[in-house]
């Protein structure tokens, strides 16, 4: 008979395999259903309950706004007070100095409100209307301020490429605006966007390959497909490379050889000879030795002799004036014969010959050979 002690423990380790073995299978579920978000879902608000003490040290910002702004800042402020009172942030405008400050107050309690408030002020300083800069201050919602006048260094070519990021009527950026839920505001040298994160982030690839020289309509087709394919949940999992499409540069411009190459000299490890000082030349020629009244005669000859060859040549120069042109030698024409030999009696012949002929009839050996022709046919004939 069995031990009823080791019944019971044999028992509590099956039990103990058998839980086991379903903390493997919940394990086991696939990677992918963890990783992505369930559709639906939103991240709970922050509230007064997460954080009740409220913040500990006061925070501000401050941001500078151009002067044609200043205008519409003075008509929408009441409304921007009144959008950051609801998460009990002050709000100033200071005309004088044309800048906007938000600081957050004792009864604050949301830490990220003050951050979303400088944002909401320099999306104003950027042109940005109200209706849609106060979006940036819901969960979901973020910015991104985008710099793009030091990314082309020519002015002509920088317009160029921002209008064709704008498209003809805006048609382009309303179309980059559909397919991210982004609003997109091109102004100056900056683009500020506002929308989702996942949107901010094709927006700022199709603004930078923009300024690169890539058209925007390649990310616009690009963005179409993996719309189109986001849809579909079985491609969710998978790579979408072989969907999407691959542009090349067609017009690619050779690099400009430049006109005098520098070709290196072959490595030695000796250094060049040292140049010959005037000490030296002095010694190989001898003038080293001699004392100064001779070099100075030396150098006085030398000055006469330059002075000499150069007055011998400007005579020569003013002597050119005088000297007679080489004249061209003058060919003697001959004069054609005007008496011509005339040969009477090869005249004569002609005359004659003429005489004996008929206008039209045949020459004598022709005639002669015609006769004999019809002698022998009237022979024949017989």
């Amino acid at each position: 008979m069995a031990d009823p002690s080791e019944v019971v423990e044999a028992g509590a380790k099956q039990k103990e395999k058998q839980k086991n073995r379903n903390k493997r299978k919940a394990a086991a579920v696939d990677e992918s259903e963890l990783l992505t978000v369930p559709d639906g879902w939103k991240e709970p608000a922050f509230t007064r309950e997460d954080n009740p003490k409220g913040l500990l040290e006061e925070s501000s910002f401050a941001t500078l706004f151009p002067k044609y702004r200043e205008a519409y800042l003075k008509e929408c402020w009441p409304l921007v007070q009144k959008a950051l009172g609801e998460h009990f942030v002050n709000a100033t405008l200071d005309l004088i100095e044309g800048s906007m400050t938000v600081t957050t107050t004792k009864k604050t309690f949301d830490p990220y409100a003050i951050i979303r408030a400088r944002d909401l002020i320099k999306l104003l300083a950027r042109s940005v209307p109200f209706e849609q800069a106060v979006r940036i201050l819901q969960d979901d919602i973020a910015c991104d301020i985008i710099k793009i006048g030091s990314l082309v260094r020519k002015r002509d070519t920088f317009i160029k490429r921002r209008g064709r990021l704008l498209g003809p009527k805006g048609s382009t950026l309303k179309a980059l605006e559909l397919l991210t839920n982004c609003y997109i505001m091109v102004q100056g040298n900056t683009v500020s966007a506002l929308g989702p994160f996942s949107g901010l982030k094709e927006v700022r690839k199709v603004v930078l390959d923009t300024m690169k020289n890539i058209h925007p309509i390649y990310n616009i087709k690009t963005l179409m497909i993996k719309r189109e394919l986001s849809k579909d949940p079985e491609l969710r999992s998978q790579s979408w490379e072989r969907f999407l499409p691959k542009f090349k540069r067609k017009n690619l411009k050779k690099r400009k050889e430049p006109k005098k190459k520098n070709t290196k000299k072959e490595y030695t490890p000796f250094p060049p000879p040292q140049p010959e000082s005037q000490i030296d030349k002095e010694l190989a020629s001898g003038e080293y030795f001699l004392k100064e009244r001779q070099k100075k005669r030396k150098q006085v000859q030398e000055i006469k002799a330059k002075q000499a060859d150069a007055i011998k040549k400007r005579q020569e120069e003013r002597n050119k004036a005088f000297i007679p042109p080489k004249e061209k030698p003058v060919v003697k024409t001959k004069k054609a014969s005007t008496e011509k030999k005339i040969d009477i009696e090869a005249i004569k012949e002609k005359v004659k010959n003429a005489k004996k002929k008929k206008l039209g009839a045949l020459p004598v050996e022709e005639v002669k050979l015609k006769m004999a022709a019809d002698e022998k046919k009237k022979k024949k004939k017989k």
